[in-house]
């Protein structure tokens, strides 16, 4: 099977290059990292053998996996932990916060690559963060005697029924993996569906609840010393293609309102920074780039589009009100804890398939208002005017965030025994 896998990879990969060559002329992505991607080890690593590798896709899985890192470090002192990502803004994190020698991108799924890492890195566990199952990748570790872990796993409602659909060919790549820690008990379920043995599947919570609040910046200090004390801020984060142009008509009925209101504004890709400002140019609202912005220029009564990557979870803080895009349309939704965790009252759309489990979590409690492209601006005014619902519903946001704060804490204590054991070998 694994065989005609990387056979059918092959063929897929050739076929659609044109398509990627001309993705990386044009827009520079995919570049980054394309040595590493097919197996070139980098350099600057410093493996040692019997390593944990931890895997985590972009920004999102980093920050989920980056207490679970320093506490795998703390417990197993003598265990080096490196961390591979598959996106640029993954990777430029997770250097960030764990240093460029422990950091690599993660190699194709193609035997030879990786193999190459396998044999350099030699690690006695492999982290797998949410739904990676690469079936070489898997494959070649277990065969190699390496443990294997799915951890913060989740099955989207997009993704299940083609999982189910293929459970035939799933399920013998799951046999590979030797422990999965399921989000919610649906998630556990949906991965014994899809052909996870059910003594390996546990639920032990979202990593994501356990990444700490982000301490106050140099950013959102100097924003806060700016602002007018009457001045109402939304701050928009990680919006996607056709949401800001609504936010954008929104916040003009805002400004009629509350003239001295700032927006801070986040897309979610990086290459459309450009396009973004065009947009607002076009509005007519004064325009305030992060990359051009002086901490003596003001932004009430201004959209401050935030071009930059990094920034945008400690300015969640300043808002008044807190969007969360990716959601107005069938894009899966954004991380809403960013928000929560500064007790902000948090809008987002309709669609938030990605974010299932959590969203659940704060409809149910109360901690959330879900709006529709229709009723974005009526619910959004409606919220600016009411002071004491605006309170509560942040009130309910941080109350739900810190009563589920503790996956970290059972996703060690689940890999515990794994790495107990390896060491004992190791002696």
């Amino acid at each position: 099977m694994f065989i005609l896998y990387s056979l059918a990879l092959g063929l897929v990969v050739l076929l659609s290059s044109p398509w990627w060559l001309l993705q990386m002329l044009r827009q520079g992505k995919y570049r980054a990292g394309l040595a590493e991607r097919l197996g070139r080890v980098p350099a600057r690593l410093k493996p040692r053998a019997g390593c944990v590798w931890i895997h985590a896709v972009s920004v999102g899985e980093v920050l989920a996996v980056s207490h679970l890192v320093r506490e795998l470090e703390s417990s197993f002192p003598g265990t080096a932990v490196l961390i591979s990502t598959t996106t640029l803004t993954g990777q430029r994190l997770a250097r960030e916060r764990f240093g460029e020698d422990r950091v690599f991108y993660l190699p194709l799924d193609f035997g030879f690559a990786v193999r190459a890492y396998l044999r350099a890195l030699q690690p006695r566990l492999l982290v797998l963060a949410e739904t990676e199952f690469w079936p070489n990748l898997l494959h070649l570790a277990k065969k190699r005697g390496v443990t294997v872990a799915i951890v913060n796993a989740r099955i989207s409602d997009r993704s299940f029924p083609r999982y189910r659909r293929f459970r035939w060919l799933f399920g013998d790549v799951l046999k590979q993996v030797d422990l999965f820690l399921a989000q919610t008990e649906e998630d556990g379920a949906r991965l014994v569906e899809i052909g996870a043995a059910t003594e390996r599947a546990q639920v032990s919570g979202n990593l994501k609840f356990d990444v700490r609040p982000s301490a106050s910046s140099v950013l959102t200090e100097d924003l806060r010393r700016l602002l007018r004390q009457d001045s109402l801020v939304l701050v928009c984060g990680s919006t996607v293609e056709g949401e800001e142009a609504l936010l954008l008509a929104a916040f003009v009925e805002v400004l009629r309102k509350y003239p001295s209101a700032a927006m801070i504004l986040a897309p979610r890709h990086p290459e459309r920074f450009g396009e973004v400002a065009d947009l607002v140019a076009k509005t007519g609202l004064t325009l305030v780039r992060r990359s051009t912005w002086r901490p003596d220029h003001p932004i009430s009564s201004s959209v401050f589009l935030l071009d930059t990557v990094g920034e945008l979870a400690s300015v969640y803080a300043l808002a008044d009100v807190a969007f969360v895009g990716g959601s107005l349309f069938p894009s899966g939704g954004h991380n809403i804890l960013e928000p929560a965790q500064h007790g902000v009252a948090i809008m987002t759309g309709p669609h938030t398939f990605n974010f299932r489990g959590i969203v659940r979590i704060f409809l149910e409690g109360g901690g959330l208002k879900v709006v529709t492209a229709a009723t974005l601006t009526t619910q959004l005014l409606a919220l600016l005017e009411d002071n004491v619902a605006r309170g509560a519903l942040g009130e309910r946001a941080i109350a739900l965030f810190r009563e589920h704060i503790g996956a970290t804490e059972r996703t060690l204590q689940a890999l515990r025994p794994f790495l107990a054991v390896s060491a004992k070998e190791a002696q």
